[in-house]
């Protein structure tokens, strides 16, 4: 299946390859334009309604796309991935734990549609795949190494790809709700040191006993965003810990902390 990435024509040796639009047919017989009073009022009405869909996150995409688009490891700036991604979905098929989805308009408009997303849960991203960055065609998602994604290495400076930031719904959390114990995301967390700890807490039941609970927490600086977190938790209706794009690698914007006023 073509995608017209363009990537067999700049790797010929013989530059023998090349890309044209298919010729229109001459003896097809293409209809004139309905410009009634009508349909003009109707298409021009349309399309003012189109526009702002369109361009849904308005003209800075790098600073206004939606934080649930968490984008794959390797990813360029999102203004740069929407010009680049063809939706190809090769990232999505070669991906081993279903973590990566084509985006819906409710993630991101019209712009973003069929783009690939991480849908945490369903999958996470394991820590040492760089498939998607592999097959990609067109540098939306740019080839890295395990090395560079865990910041190993040559790149220990830089630090760990990291693609969000994981936060708590204390409303839904079991031991911070309902003095349920639970630590399926401590337990699960793969990074060294744990990204999310907990704290001994004393509280009393509903029979008024007192018991010693594990609360989780998050801290920021460990968290990559891997979304296993999410995809374990036991609330899952709509879980109690989830992941959003803030923090990312990728984007300075995104940051999940100001700098300091004496900085520069």
């Amino acid at each position: 299946m073509c995608f017209a990435c363009m990537n067999c024509i700049d790797d010929c040796p013989e530059d023998a390859l090349s890309f044209t639009m298919a010729g229109l047919d001459t003896k097809q017989v293409v209809p004139a334009p309905d410009l009634s009073r009508r349909q003009l009022v109707f298409s021009a009405a349309a399309g003012t309604v189109a526009v702002p869909l369109l361009a849904s996150e308005g003209i800075n995409t790098d600073k206004n796309y939606s934080p649930l688009l968490i984008r794959p490891p390797g990813s360029v700036e999102e203004s740069e991935f929407l010009e680049r991604c063809i939706k190809c979905d090769q990232c999505i098929n070669v991906c081993p734990t279903n973590v990566l989805q084509p985006a819906t308009f409710s993630e991101g408009g019209f712009e973003s549609l069929w783009t690939p997303v991480m849908n945490f849960n369903i999958g996470h991203c394991q820590l040492k795949c760089t498939l998607c960055s592999v097959v990609c065609p067109t540098g939306a998602i740019r080839t890295i190494t395990v090395e560079e994604k865990l910041g190993k290495g040559t790149f220990q400076q830089a630090g760990p790809v990291r693609l969000g930031t994981a936060f708590y719904d204390l409303g839904r959390c079991l031991p911070h709700a309902m003095e349920i114990p639970c630590v399926v995301c401590e337990e699960v967390c793969p990074v060294s040191p744990k990204a999310i700890q907990t704290k001994d807490v004393e509280a009393k039941d509903v029979y008024g006993n007192v018991v010693v609970l594990n609360k989780p927490f998050i801290v920021p600086d460990l968290c990559i965003g891997c979304g296993i977190c999410q995809k374990e938790c036991p609330v899952t209706d709509s879980r109690a810990v989830y992941v959003t794009a803030v923090g990312e690698s990728r984007s300075l914007e995104r940051r999940l902390l100001l700098t300091n006023r004496g900085e520069a």
